[in-house]
């Protein structure tokens, strides 16, 4: 019974947040999938260039990493319900900034565009954060996978909606490959208006409120005082690698004679990959440790990146295994990363704290972005996906080193 007493200012509320967020994830699920789907073959068609493809994956999480912090620090003041919903409205501003460029032909309307539609992405993976503001020590893996696997729905079906999408931009006379978007803006306004009607009690400022629950002992020891740095490494070295592949795949496929659709459903299996793994995930990092799944992340990276480059030209298959392995690698770096950083900051500064943490996960993306596209332009995309699962083991030595405290 004492247990009881205990969880109408914890448990009761948890339950409505993970239910809440999960409906605004679904859509903006599908609003981030189509800056995925489409975003570096608009760059190429616009600006004629396979090297500078990367360039409007790099300004969207450039974007995202400020994002980040103002949705951080705006809900460290004032909520996650205030923060993630201003995030989203800009991740809807920026779609309509695409669309306008894309009718205009004005490449540089479109990297700003890109650059605001960057703070979608970075609003999906802060609400990860509000799903374990509420949940005791023992359930925070699993709580943050609920709502990670809550964009799989939208995420898969965005991809899908490509042609349909573009066939309602032929009818509104908007260029074809600016149909996605009209898809993200309306996912993303929507998502903030669930969350601005709907997402009541606020976790973040309840659990400054409510009593901190015990802290269970960990079964593993060598990572029981993990720090920041520890789950910001793993985050960001998932992030990077993800990134880089995943931006050129679609371009790489476009160059051996692949269509949209084609190009479509692969990268509706890697955001199925990214999310819909994300229960299991949650259950291994709470079950068996942080670095058990740190490791299992960098080894999915580099199968991704050995089957990526030796896949046949003209094999959906093997571009579709490639980044689902992608997927379930970054997957197991997100939600262990997460786990770490919400598990080492308290309440008091933890929104702002994992702003900060988002800033540099963004900025890896950033920087893999961008030179996804100048590698594939110099040296090939077959070298670009082995040097980026490569990268990736560099996941378990940063966990160890850190997690021990060096």
């Amino acid at each position: 019974m004492p247990a009881r007493t205990a969880d109408p200012p914890r448990l009761r509320p948890q339950s409505r947040v993970l239910i809440v967020l999960v409906a605004a994830q679904v859509l903006s699920g599908a609003g981030l999938a189509a800056g995925v789907t489409v975003g570096a073959l608009l760059a190429q068609d616009m600006l004629g260039s396979t090297s500078l493809a990367g360039l409007l994956s790099a300004l969207s999480t450039a974007g995202s990493a400020l994002a980040a912090v103002a949705v951080g620090r705006l809900s460290d003041a004032r909520g996650r319900r205030p923060g993630l919903a201003a995030g989203y409205l800009a991740g809807a501003a920026g779609s309509s900034g695409v669309i306008a460029a894309a009718v205009a032909g004005e490449p540089v309307l479109l990297f700003a565009a890109m650059f605001v539609y960057g703070a979608g992405t970075a609003t999906n993976l802060q609400a990860r954060y509000a799903g374990a503001d509420l949940a005791a020590p023992a359930h925070r893996a699993r709580a943050v996978s609920t709502v990670l696997v809550a964009t799989t729905l939208g995420g898969v079906a965005g991809p899908n909606l490509t042609s349909a999408t573009a066939d309602l931009a032929g009818v509104l006379g908007i260029p074809y490959l600016a149909g996605p978007f009209l898809l993200a803006g309306a996912a993303y306004a929507t998502a903030a208006l669930i969350l601005i009607v709907w997402l009541r009690p606020d976790p973040l400022l309840l659990s400054r409120t409510a009593p901190p629950p015990a802290e269970p002992d960990r079964p593993h020891p060598e990572v029981r005082r993990p720090g920041v740095l520890a789950g910001t490494l793993v985050m960001v070295f998932s992030q990077l690698v993800m990134v880089a592949i995943m931006t050129m795949t679609p371009v790489h496929m476009h160059g051996n004679g692949h269509g949209a659709a084609a190009s479509g459903l692969v990268i509706a299996i890697h955001i199925g990959a990214m999310y819909l793994p994300s229960p299991v995930t949650g259950w291994l990092v709470d079950r068996y440790g942080r670095l058990m799944t740190a490791t299992a992340s960098a080894l999915a990276l580099l199968a991704a990146g050995i089957v990526a480059a030796t896949a046949p030209g003209g094999s959906v298959a093997a571009y579709a295994l490639a980044l689902a392995l992608l997927g379930l690698g970054w997957n197991l770096g997100l939600v262990t990363g997460t786990a770490i950083i919400t598990e080492t900051v308290p309440p008091a500064t933890r929104a702002r704290t994992q702003g900060l943490v988002d800033v540099s996960v963004a900025i890896a993306g950033a920087t893999g972005g961008m030179a996804s596209g100048l590698v594939t332009a110099t040296a090939g995309y077959p070298l670009l996906t082995l040097g980026g699962g490569i990268l990736a083991l560099a996941i378990v030595p940063a966990v160890i080193t850190t997690a021990r405290g060096r």
